[in-house]
């Protein structure tokens, strides 16, 4: 895959969002790493689908949920903001999922993919090979 220059990358797994920029050009990615901005999860409602019982949900599921609400609301403000351009989002499955069910249209408009893996502590490097593979 190619990533335009100034593509946004977001990495994030429902506890925390890292969050790149290719530096390089279409042939040659370079990922410079941007301080993380400040999110919490805000949207307890968010995920209750994912109860365990009835009367006892996984309260660190919602909490999971919940963040990556905020962090979809986060993308789709910067995004229409202008401060995010094309973006490649990088989640474990159960987290993309969520993210999924808050994209605003621009921002779909501006996602040039995803990988559904999770990448979020891993080094620079590796997540470099992982979206030079994608």
């Amino acid at each position: 895959m190619q990533y335009p220059h100034g593509t946004t990358i977001a990495v994030t797994d429902g506890q925390k969002l890292r969050l790149f920029r290719n530096t390089g050009d279409e042939s040659h990615l370079q990922l410079l790493e941007s301080p993380p901005p400040d999110i919490e999860g805000h949207n307890k409602g968010s995920g209750r689908r994912h109860h365990n019982s009835p009367g006892n949900p996984d309260p660190s599921r919602q909490e999971e949920d919940s963040y990556s609400s905020a962090v979809a609301d986060w993308l789709n403000e910067q995004v229409l903001a202008g401060k995010i351009g094309p973006i490649y989002i990088v989640a474990p499955p159960r987290a993309l999922g969520e993210l999924r069910r808050h994209y605003h249209t621009t921002l779909k408009d501006k996602l040039l993919g995803e990988l559904d893996k999770e990448h979020t502590n891993d080094t620079v490097e590796v997540l470099h090979q992982a979206l030079t593979h994608a």
